[in-house]
């Protein structure tokens, strides 16, 4: 678990000393992500093997030290995580755009790598809202760099509402100290547990949700996503789209379920009802849009609450399915960013109606088929199956209302995907029947779409055993009992 912690600020400050040298800036922080991505495989292994993973910083021991939690989700999403990393530092060699060919653009892609590990593997608050913040610098000056009246604007956008969700944040965790002495989750679990939510305890899980939400792009706090994502290059529009609203969803799911569960309570049905109106007006606002990243970025939001919802219903089943739609949505996501990012720089624009001929870039054509496929739920890809569980749970929760707007976004969604792939690669491009010309480096970009494609195809061939595992994950959320024993030693 360490190495997760360490090997990121250290490949940033590798790339800092080759400030000048950028193809030696490349190289190593593509070495760097990939000594990432053999850290995460190698927790998730221990993980598999010896169960819930617990790092006590300093050998102070939990609720009074900072602890490092790894259960089998966190470790997974770590390994995703990285994954991603790899792709868009690949992608980022053959990206044309001044953002990513700015020297600055690797040590900070290696600081947002660090906050999302340090937020998926904490089991304090405290420490979370650190991260948070780590994940908030990095990006937002990810944002910015390049310049340009859109890029400043949408920057400022993001940054701006995200603090609100900071302050949100920092309130919630002072009002649970003050109530409960601690910030550990694990701790705060057997406190709430053992005296109940009152009034005020209530109040500052009420702001912690409220934060989280925002940091998903749930209705109705989504407005900076589709404000802001569109004006990134395509390499740092795949790594924002992968990890940032997953990382909120991972808070919400360890806020709901391991710390204060919802099951019973009445937040869950609002919950509920956040999570359909996510996956409604994402896909409605998916649906109107005519240029690439910006249907892209709505369909950020649509998907999320495909994972709410499974977090809602709170069974084990749901939260096996919001586990397995976690994976799924990080591979797929960033495929797509990259995909449509390689179309409209050879087809010169954004805009669907002004693209075309792209079907004779075989490679390009074919990542983008299987991250659209996916991504709208045609079997045997991933998505159809990440779909099927959301499915699965709300029929065994007798969810009968979710279970039509799931299905009914889910057409919708397939709607957006057709009308890309007609647009963009079906219809004769500007110069005829003939795919516009390729960019030097454009290699690179394709075959990190590639790489990520073949992630969700060898999702949906292992669903099998994917899924079993995402079963005995989400049993392990709904008793809390492993992870609660591994940070507190078996404490009442």
């Amino acid at each position: 678990m360490t190495g997760l912690l360490i090997i990121p600020p250290l490949t940033a400050l590798l790339a800092l000393l080759c400030w000048r040298r950028p193809a030696l800036q490349a190289w190593s922080g593509l070495a760097g992500t990939v000594a990432l991505a053999m850290a995460a495989v190698g927790l998730l292994v221990a993980v598999n093997h010896g169960g819930v993973q617990v790092l006590h910083v300093g050998g102070w021991i939990a609720p009074q030290g900072i602890a490092l939690v790894a259960d089998p989700l966190a470790a997974a999403l770590c390994v995703v995580a990285a994954v991603v990393g790899i792709a868009a530092v690949l992608a980022a060699r053959a990206d044309h755009d001044d953002q990513a060919k700015h020297p600055a653009w690797q040590p900070l892609v290696q600081l947002l790598l660090w906050g999302v590990c340090g937020a998926f593997t904490t089991g304090d608050l405290f420490n979370l809202f650190v991260w948070f913040e780590v994940m908030l610098m990095a990006s937002f000056t990810l944002l910015a760099l390049g310049g340009g009246r859109e890029r400043l604007e949408g920057a400022v956008k993001y940054v701006a509402i995200n603090l609100v969700g900071s302050a949100l944040f920092l309130s919630g965790c002072g009002i649970l100290y003050g109530l409960c002495g601690t910030l550990n989750m694990a701790d705060l679990a057997r406190v709430i547990a053992a005296a109940g939510t009152g009034p005020g305890i209530q109040a500052a899980l009420g702001c912690l949700l409220a934060a989280f939400l925002l940091k998903s792009a749930a209705f109705p706090l989504f407005a900076w996503l589709p404000a802001s994502y569109h004006t990134a290059s395509p390499a740092t529009a795949a790594l924002f789209s992968a990890l940032l609203t997953k990382v909120g969803v991972y808070a919400v799911l360890r806020l709901t379920v391991t710390i204060a569960p919802l099951n019973g309570t009445p937040l869950a049905p609002v919950l509920g009802v956040v999570a359909l109106a996510t996956m409604a007006v994402g896909v409605l606002g998916a649906a109107t849009q005519m240029e690439l990243r910006r249907i892209l970025a709505f369909h950020i939001v649509s998907q999320v609450g495909y994972m709410l919802l499974g977090i809602a219903m709170g069974s084990a089943l749901a939260l096996a399915a919001t586990a397995f739609y976690l994976i799924h949505h990080i591979l797929v996501k960033s495929a797509l960013f990259l995909a449509v990012g390689v179309a409209a720089a050879r087809g010169g624009g954004e805009d669907v109606r002004g693209l075309g001929g792209l079907r004779h870039a075989p490679w390009l054509y074919a990542g983008f088929l299987v991250g659209a496929a996916s991504l709208a739920g045609i079997p045997p890809l991933s998505g159809f199956f990440a779909k099927l569980a959301v499915v699965r749970a709300a029929v065994e929760a007798q969810a009968f209302v979710a279970l039509a707007v799931a299905l009914g976004v889910g057409f919708l969604t397939l709607y957006s995907m057709i009308k890309i792939h007609r647009e963009v690669f079906a219809k004769p491009g500007r110069d005829g029947d003939a795919a516009p010309a390729p960019r030097p480096g454009d290699r690179w970009s394709v075959g990190a779409v590639l790489l990520l494609a073949a992630g969700t195809v060898a999702i949906g061939v292992l669903a099998g055993p994917l899924w079993a595992w995402c079963l005995e994950t989400g049993a392990g959320l709904v008793e809390r009992r492993p992870y609660l024993d591994a940070v507190l030693g078996g404490a009442p």
